[in-house]
This record gives structure tokens, sequence and C-alpha cells, in this order.
């Protein structure tokens, strides 16, 4: 199921469901680790008139999505057979680990109704149900869920008090259904305490006039230590909870909208979604610089593993959406990251946990009893080249001499030497898709350019030595992309090769990555009539002919594929690749017109949440995959950049683009 909200604060990672509900909660970083996730949620109930109404139940109406121009939810919810209202706006503030719902409670009759709002709280800590506590402290009068190093405690309050009523129990074993069971008849039992598979529910009244509305207020702080929360806890009294709520919401807003954007031409919902992105993307970053590919935990129903890791592949994409609109602190912090995990050898693997430490994967060691690297060395290249951007933009060249060799050197080295000896280009290693293991066009291109820019990075610093290396190395290269890798019987760049000792096997897949690659990471000129011609052959064979819509990644993409005469299912990032290409040869403003129906697309199927997944269903339109997923949100921000460049180029707007 996708996610329909997300809030962050680099340590604190929120998902919610399609109800407005707590369905994923990551501490202490995104993506590490989700304590609840796993079929758990936590519920939210209001009981009136001597009968319980669950807000995932029947007979709601609930739309879930995000305040504009800030990182905040807006949730509405009606249920007009009971006559009740609710609007929801949470946040997580952004100076510390609190998580604060502002809940406004309408009554819709004519009579004075008394509510009694139930807040569930459902825990598998540290991604374990093993040894967790819950229990009342009096003295603070809050709930606490804690194990280890994890705590998280729990309060409310309204215009009538403090919540009044509370109880702690199991769930889902012992033949326990949960606590918010005990709820269901309008009064907790007050048990103060249990270990195991433990659950907490605590209970708030409130009175609400005839066609009038009330406030109130329900938070929960996050820590390593009962201390640590409690003291949250009594920043959130001393303050109030509105005072936190309008400063976290202002300094988002701030961050979203600081840039002077002129988005000529682009239409209310296409901003929308471009400063909405910028906040996914935003929530997904970890304080260490970690860039998770999604927070999304659905997914882990249908392979045995979620998205919440760092592929530097993603991440290396994100940091270059965020580095161009403005943000070099995250995409800063992202570099110090890599630098540390690069290997000695001077590649990434896989993909890697937020806290640094290896990943899960699937990419072996050893092939037909032979040795290999597990790697996708596009991985290794993107960031090299993300980071020349970074450069670029920001002017930071203390930081390109703290990590140079490190990072850069390190992986120049790597790339100029990992090369197969008959045509000279990067030897194998797993394509960007993570499936393939050959010489693939799109890591060809990635690593030539990746290559260009650390003799640049060398250049700077007087190594002319390492400077002519690189060089050289690119440009073979690049003479070997064009000589190996391009069919000229088809007029499309091959997906990959593999090298046999006798001869050299052609994979004719048609793959939209290859191109892209070659037009990307610039190996022949946007102009070039053999790139013009490959590319306009993949968009006709790659594009999806429903009445969705977009491009799939290549010819018989089984991934989660829905089957019937297509190619593929549609995806965001492929999608916006092809809007990038036709913003990058346009010539005229009539021409740089012809994206927006691309950009439109995405803002269609992004839906009033301003969600965008991996992949969509190509009948129906449906969110599959990981939902949000961070490398989308990046490609679209990525696209509308690239297209208020292309304005100000051809003169039709002077200031569209602030950075440069």
């Amino acid at each position: 199921m996708p996610k329909f909200a997300v809030l962050g604060n680099g340590s604190t990672l929120i998902c919610f469901e399609r109800h407005g509900l707590v369905k994923d909660l990551y501490f202490h970083y995104p993506g590490l680790e989700n304590h609840v996730g796993a079929g758990l949620v936590h519920r939210i109930g209001i009981f009136i008139d001597d009968r319980m109404h669950w807000l995932d139940g029947d007979g709601w109406e609930v739309r879930v999505g995000s305040m504009p121009d800030t990182m905040a939810t807006s949730i509405y919810a009606s249920n007009e057979s009971i006559g009740i209202e609710l609007r929801f706006s949470d946040v997580i503030y952004n100076e510390a680990n609190i998580f604060i719902r502002e809940i406004i409670i309408k009554n819709l009759f004519d009579r004075l109704r008394k509510v009694k709002i139930y807040f569930d709280q459902q825990f598998n800590i540290s991604q374990t149900h093993i040894g967790d506590t819950a229990y009342f402290d009096p003295r603070e009068e809050v709930i606490i869920h804690y194990k280890g190093r994890r705590v998280f405690l729990f309060n409310a309050i309204s215009k009538d008090g403090h919540f009044n009523e509370y109880s702690v129990g199991l769930f889902g074993i012992e033949g326990k259904s949960g606590t918010y069971k005990d709820a269901e008849d309008g009064v907790l039992s007050g048990n103060a305490i249990e270990h195991g598979q433990v659950d907490s529910v605590i209970g708030l009244s409130v009175s609400v006039d005839p066609k009038s509305e009330e406030k109130l207020y329900y938070w929960m702080t996050v820590g390593k230590s009962i201390r640590k929360v409690k003291e949250l806890n009594q920043i959130v009294v001393s303050r109030t909870p509105p005072d936190i709520i309008k400063t976290t919401k202002d300094y988002w807003r701030a961050w979203a909208t600081h840039l002077n954007f002129s988005f000529y031409g682009l239409g209310e919902p296409i901003v929308n979604l471009f400063r909405r992105s910028l906040l996914n993307i935003r929530t997904h970053v970890g304080t260490n610089g970690s860039i998770i590919a999604s927070g999304d935990s659905d997914l882990f129903q249908f392979g045995r593993d979620t998205y919440a890791y760092v592929w530097p592949r993603d991440a290396a994409f994100s940091a270059l959406a965020l580095e161009r609109a403005g943000d070099f602190n995250a995409s800063r912090r992202f570099f110090n990251f890599c630098r540390k995990i690069v290997t000695n050898e001077g590649y990434f693997m896989h993909k890697y946990a937020p806290d640094m430490s290896l990943g899960s994967s699937w990419h072996p060691w050893v092939r037909n009893g032979e040795k290999q690297f597990p790697i996708q060395e596009d991985e290794t290249a993107l960031v090299i080249y993300s980071l020349w951007k970074h450069y670029e933009l920001s002017h930071d060249l203390e930081l390109i001499e703290e990590i140079y060799n490190d990072l850069i050197k390190k992986s120049a080295e790597f790339m100029s030497s990992y090369r197969d000896g008959r045509t000279g280009l990067p030897a194998p290693s797993y394509d960007l898709w993570e499936q393939d293991y050959a010489i693939n066009t799109f890591t060809s291109c990635s690593v030539y350019k990746a290559l260009l820019y650390a003799s640049k990075f060398a250049g700077l610093f007087g190594k002319t030595v390492a400077e002519k290396k690189y060089l050289e190395a690119a440009n073979d290269i690049k003479r070997a992309i064009l000589k190996y890798l391009f069919d000229p019987d088809t007029g499309l760049f091959l997906k990959q090769i593999r090298v046999n000792k006798k001869q050299i096997e052609l994979d004719r897949t048609v793959d939209i990555s290859s191109v892209y690659g070659v037009f990307k990471f610039e190996v022949l000129d946007v102009g070039d009539e053999k790139l013009r011609t490959a590319f306009d052959k993949t968009i006709e064979r790659l594009e999806v002919k429903t009445e969705v819509g977009g491009i799939a990644r290549y010819e018989g993409d089984s991934y989660h594929a829905r089957g019937g005469n297509i190619p593929g299912n549609p995806w965001i990032i492929t999608t916006m690749w092809v809007a990038q290409y036709l913003i990058a040869k346009a010539q005229t403003e009539a021409e740089i017109a012809s994206v927006h129906k691309y950009i439109s697309w995405a803002v269609k199927y992004a839906g009033n949440q301003m969600i965008l997944p991996e992949q969509l269903d190509p009948y129906t339109g449906e969110h599959l995959s990981a939902a949000p997923l961070v490398w989308s949100h990046a490609e679209f921000v990525n696209t509308i950049i690239s297209y208020l460049e292309k304005l100000e180029k051809l003169g039709i707007c002077k200031a569209c683009y602030p950075i440069d």
C-alpha cells in the first residue's frame, strides 16, 4: 500500500497510510529502524453516542494530503452518520524528535456532543517484539514505550484537560487482539504496565457545542532514554503545541520557498509538486547524510526486504536535485557519508543501511566459478558526477579538498583501472536496474563522465599526472562506447554486451537507460543525428500505449508486470528522462512546450497527495512498488530545473533559475 504523506527531520521519519494513521515510524535515522511497520498501525477512534468508530473502519470519508510549501500533513475525515468531522495537521519538529498532531473535532449536529477520542499505539521496537515494555508514568502522567535505547512517550490535551483514560496490554500473542479492543465500550481498564508484545491506548474527553468545533493535541517524543523523552515532553508542555507547530511550518516553508524561482509557464499544480518533491526528498535525508530510497515499508509484502536503504545511485540523483535546488547542506552531508562508506579499492557496494553498515544484497562475489565484483559501477560514477555538479553550483572547494583522497581519488583510480582488456570499456558489473552482469551502456557512459570530472577535480589541485590519467581513460571509454555499444543495424544503442574469448555477445533489448546515458553524460551532443534517431526509436518502442501512458524501462520488463501488449509498466523516472531530453534539444518556446505533457502526466499520477511512486499500473494508474520513491521525486525536480534553465538559455525568461 503506498503512503499518502511523509514527515521527517533527519532523525525521525513517519509515513501515513490512506486513513491518515501512522504506519511507518523510523528512528534514529530515516530507514533505521522501523518501530511500527509489519502490519501494525497507530489507530484513532471516536467514541460517541455509546459506539466506537475507528478511523480505518466503515462510514468515514478520509482525504490525506500535505499542506502546500511546508512539511505538515493536511488530513480530513468525515462521518456523516455520527455527525463528526476531523481535521488533522501534523508535524515533526525540525529541531527535536517531537511529533505533534493538532486535531480539530467538528460537531455537525445541532446538539451538544460529548466525544471521546482514543489513540492506540502499536510498536515493534527495533523490529522485534521481544522485550518491549509499556507503562503509565504517574509523575508526568504519560505513557512510555521502551526497549533499550529506543523510547517513545505519549501525551494529549484538550480544553477540558489532560488525557483521562489509559490502558496497556498485549496484542498478537496469548489470544490478545490488542488493547484498542478495551476502548470499544468507551471505558479503558487502566492497566498500568505490560511487557512482551505490547500496545497502549490513551483516551481524551471533550465536549463540543452544537455546530461548533474544538481543538486538541496529541504528541509523541522520541529519544534514546526515558530522561530524554521526558525532557522533550516538558518542552511541548512549556512552549505549547501550537507554538511548536507554527515554528516547524515556518521553517519548512522558508526552506521550500527561499529561492526566487520564476516558474514561467508552469501552473500551480506543477509548482506544488516541485516543492512537495523537494520536501519528500528532504524527509528521507538523515542527519548523517544518508539518503534512503523510500520509507514505504509495505513493499516488504511483495519481496524479501524494503527500500529503506541507501543506494548510492538513487541517493546521488537525489543529492543532485537538492543541490540544484540550493540545498548544499544536505548534499554536502551525503558526500561525507559516501567518503566513509567507499571501499579501500574505490567502489561502492550494492546498498547500505542508514548507519553506514552494508545492506542486504542478491549480487554474488562468484559467478561460474570465477570471482567478480558484486557492484553496480554506475553507483560509483554517479557519486563523482553529482559531486562535480555540487562543486559547480556551490564552489565549495573546502569540501572537495577534504574528500579528494578518500573519495575522488579512490573512485577515479578504480574506474580508470577496472576496464575490459579487449574493448577498453568498464569491466562487467550489474546494470543500474540491478539485474544483469555485463558491460552496460548506461554504466559505461556514467563512468566516462565521472572520470572526466575526476580529471577536473585533479586539475583544481594541480595534480597534473592524475588529471591526464583520468582524462585519457575517459576519452578511451568514450571512443569504445561509440565503437562497441552502438548498433548500426538498428540505429539504437545496445543495452549491454558480454565479451567472451571468441566473440562479443550483443544484447539488443531496447532500454531507455542506454540512450539516456549517452545523452545525460554527453557522450554525444544533444544535436547529434545518431542520438536523435536512437532516442526517437527508443521512445517509440518503450511508450506504454494505454490510457495511462508513460515510458517503460525496457522491453520485456517483468518487475511488477501487469501483462498485455506493452513493453513494461510506466516508470516516473524514465518518463522524466524523456522530458529532460526534449528540454535539452528544444530550440524554441514552442518546442519546449512539448514537454508539458510529460510533466503534467507526473502531476496527474502524483494525485492529491503529491506522492510519486516507482511505477504505475499501466491500465489503472495505481501506484506500484514503493511510494514515495525518492528517485522519482528527484527526477521530477531535475526535470523542472532543466526546464527553467532552458528558458533562460533561450532568452524567454531572464531569471527563471536563480542559482547559476
